[in-house]
């Protein structure tokens, strides 16, 4: 009788203690109850967080300011591709969008009718594939061979001799291979010293595309290992150290611990290198053309530029940048959903 009476008397106090606290009685309502309750004990109102984050909210509105005014004001000038808009209608070029009479997609119905336009396209994507094939992996080669190099110091001579090139302007670069390729170049000149005939690559149509690629592999290629070895510095030593330790070589360590620590880097670049396929460089193909002529160098955006600064046809010129902006943002999200099916992050999540 005492052995059972005495802890029905216990049970009977707890419960009665819970109910005098006010606890929620067991079951799945009380632990629903008891979850919102901590919800929302730990959610903040907007003025507390605004006052506790105050001082980085002020650090980022110059950015954002910058932003705005440069990056999405500009957007609503993509009205002009649907005028037959004329800047000098008025004094006031913003004043000149009200004035200009409205013309629907008959800029983008003189776009697709233009042989020129899809020649541009065309070039614009070959540019593009050579530049993923050929120029892409080379900052990847080039940031596991900086790191695979143990003395500090030659790292850094290394490093610093790959990035200079990235300061160097477009004009500087396309004269450094024009005295080397060009006709009064230096190949071309030791050529015609031994006896043979001088050689002139800066004006050949036929390897224009891939002397644009070497160009761009020469001057950007060592300042795009940066994203490569700040990946490479996470990577614990103790990973190489116990792979060492199991027999695994140079070779197998690269492959399964460096190569692995690099692949979500890559999926994002890839990703946003997808994304700017339509942008495969302006000034250095504007600097060329007149040499190779407008066949061989002709994409884009000095398609654009040709028809909207050139030959004043505004409206023409917004309608194909309107059509290059969507066809890259499309690009965009089909290569983000091809890196989550493949198990990457990308630009953003699911």
């Amino acid at each position: 009788m005492s052995r059972s009476t005495v802890p029905r008397s216990r049970a009977g106090a707890r419960a009665g203690k819970r109910t005098s606290q006010g606890d929620p009685p067991d079951g799945a309502g009380g632990r629903r109850a008891t979850r919102n309750d901590g919800r929302d004990a730990g959610r903040i109102g907007l003025r507390p967080r605004f006052r506790r984050d105050r001082t980085l909210i002020l650090m980022t509105l110059p950015a954002i300011a910058l932003l705005l005014v440069f990056t999405y004001v500009p957007v609503l000038g993509n009205v002009v591709a649907f005028q037959d808009y004329d800047p000098y209608l008025s004094d006031n070029g913003f004043v000149a969008i009200f004035e200009s009479p409205w013309t629907g997609l008959e800029n983008f119905q003189r776009i697709f009718a233009d042989s020129a336009f899809w020649h541009a396209v065309q070039n614009t994507f070959v540019l593009f594939f050579l530049q993923l094939v050929l120029y892409f992996p080379i900052p990847i080669a080039l940031a596991l061979l900086i790191n695979s190099v143990v003395r500090p110091r030659v790292r850094a001579v290394a490093q610093a001799i790959m990035y200079l090139p990235h300061f160097f302007s477009w004009v500087l670069v396309v004269t450094v291979f024009q005295q080397i390729f060009g006709g009064a170049g230096i190949i071309a000149q030791t050529l015609r010293r031994h006896g043979h005939q001088g050689i002139d690559l800066m004006t050949d149509p036929g390897i224009f595309k891939f002397l644009v690629t070497a160009e761009g592999v020469w001057k950007d290629a060592g300042w795009g290992i940066i994203v490569f070895l700040a990946a490479l510095a996470s990577v614990s030593p103790d990973l190489y150290e116990a792979a060492a330790m199991d027999g695994a070589g140079r070779w197998r360590r690269m492959w399964h611990i460096t190569l692995p620590a690099l692949r979500p880097v890559i999926a994002l670049l890839l990703v946003l290198r997808v994304g700017d396929a339509l942008t495969v460089g302006f000034e250095q193909l504007l600097l060329q053309r007149d040499a190779v002529g407008p066949g061989a160098s002709e994409v884009l955006d000095t398609y654009v530029w040709w028809n909207g600064i050139r030959n004043q046809d505004f409206g023409y010129a917004a309608a194909a940048g309107l059509i290059k902006g969507v066809v890259g943002l499309g690009l965009v999200l089909t290569a983000n959903k091809v890196a989550h099916l493949m198990g990457e992050q990308g630009v953003y999540e699911k």
